[in-house]
């Protein structure tokens, strides 16, 4: 206890004014809103539901995580594919896409569900056992890996006005490196009002939608939730959709799990040990299933709120909380969000570019800090067919692998062959504990929340 203590007192030795934490938390608002909001976009789900259960979902995981994790929870990806397969279903029995979703968030709902089933055995069978699973040198290709696979969208986006998107860059950098105070801590915020300053000034940026959405909004209807499935149900699109969807849950969860070790390795604290992968994985499946309810996506620990965390240095969780209740208060404005949304594509890519590849760089460190030894011929092997295969197949022709009735991403692919192969080949005697180091060790250092020796009482 008194070691748990000690690191909690080194981990708020950084106290933040309400002024610095309410911009912070702005700072986290713009970094999760073109993913977040692009979910819905694509999908026909509500933007203003989406921005709701950010926020909702993100409170729900920092309750169930002791309130110890800086993580905000935006849309996921993963599910794309899934939502696009129960569309096409409803469409095929006449069902237009706005009667088609709501089926499809009962999948989501289900999918949910599983994550509890999964940190329910995290619980029973305890935290070292699991993380004997999830080394460096499994967790740092993966963390290197997300980052990568995002990346492709940077560039897109940058494509559209690679100016803009420098300016991004630049302005980002200069404050990071140069700043003093405040400057220093907000550079992901400055970067984008620069270059949206700019776009506007070069008629780049088109308000129409601006100016003619209203100022206060609902932010969804109950047509369009999940419980509009049960006033006329088609059960047989309702068990195909939970089919479809379900087995996404099992790449999520891979995946929720290396977002959990980018976080840890970020902030030098361990969070797969306290609060543990078992409360992680409950927040994250809640958030999930309070969002399908409402005809909001899925939602997922976001890796552009980790890469500024790695630049900031700032790992408050209030920060993060406060954004949620921003994305909360904007979900009632339209008019904010069409302002978000007119938003240039190439400020969001340059952002992104910068905060994409910080993640890669955790993974990076995550190896280097460990001591992975890559003499061996079985972490070579696990590293490479990682990374291999994450890049391959996001990059690849199909974008996923499909089976049975589900599609798993490049990501999700590379994380299971990486985990089974450190399983099954020799030398996975992994050392978890403080100060270790090597091939077979994983550091918990001296800011991380280390678990108790086995001669110290329980309290």
């Amino acid at each position: 206890m008194a070691q748990v203590q000690k690191d909690q007192a080194i981990y708020d030795a950084r106290p933040l004014g309400a002024g610095k934490m309410t911009v912070l938390g702005l700072q986290h608002l713009f970094a999760m809103f073109g993913a977040t909001v692009l979910v819905p976009v694509i999908t026909g789900l509500s933007v203003s539901a989406t921005l709701l259960f950010a926020g909702i979902g993100t409170l729900l995981f920092h309750l169930l995580t002791k309130m110890k994790v800086p993580a905000f929870l935006g849309s996921s990806f993963a599910f794309l594919g899934g939502y696009a397969a129960v569309t096409q279903m409803g469409a095929e029995k006449g069902l237009s896409l706005a009667q088609s979703l709501p089926y499809a968030c009962i999948g989501v709902f289900c999918a949910g569900l599983m994550y509890f089933v999964l940190a329910g055995l995290f619980a029973a069978f305890g935290a070292k056992k699991v993380l004997r699973f999830f080394p460096p040198i499994v967790t740092g290709p993966i963390i290197i890996a997300i980052g990568l696979t995002l990346s492709g969208s940077a560039i897109q986006n940058c494509s559209q006005n690679w100016w803009l998107a420098l300016v991004a860059v630049l302005v980002i950098i200069l404050c990071n490196v140069f700043g003093k105070g405040m400057i220093k801590i907000v550079p992901i915020l400055l970067g984008v009002l620069v270059s949206y300053i700019l776009a506007a000034c070069f008629g780049q940026v088109d308000f129409t939608p601006v100016k003619e959405a209203a100022w206060v909004g609902l932010p969804f209807k109950m047509e369009n939730t999940a419980f509009a499935v049960f006033r006329n149900p088609d059960w047989g699109l309702v068990v195909a959709a939970v089919i479809a969807i379900l087995p996404i849950s099992l790449a999520t969860m891979v995946e929720h799990i290396g977002d959990m070790c980018a976080i840890s390795s970020t902030t030098d604290i361990n969070y797969l040990g306290d609060p543990g992968l078992h409360r992680t994985l409950m927040g994250d499946g809640l958030a999930t299933m309070v969002a399908s309810l409402f005809g909001a996506p899925a939602n997922t620990t976001y890796g552009e709120n980790t890469g500024v965390l790695n630049i900031t240095k700032v790992y408050d969780p209030r920060v993060i909380r406060i954004a949620a209740c921003f994305a909360m208060l904007l979900s009632f404005c339209p008019k904010f969000s069409a302002l978000i949304g007119a938003m240039p594509a190439a400020t969001i890519g340059g952002v992104s570019l910068v905060l994409y590849g910080m993640i890669s760089a955790v993974g990076v460190r995550n190896i280097v800090e460990n001591q992975v030894d890559f003499t061996h011929s079985r972490n070579l092997f696990i590293a490479a067919l990682i990374l291999v295969l994450a890049i391959g197949i996001k990059y690849g022709a199909n974008d996923a692998i499909s089976i049975g009735f589900t599609s798993l991403s490049g990501l999700a692919v590379a994380a299971l062959v990486g985990i089974v192969l450190n399983a099954v080949l020799p030398g996975n005697d992994y050392q978890f504990r403080e100060g270790a180091k090597g091939n077979t060790a994983v550091n918990f250092g001296p800011r991380r929340i280390s678990e108790k020796p086995d001669n110290q009482k329980k309290d």
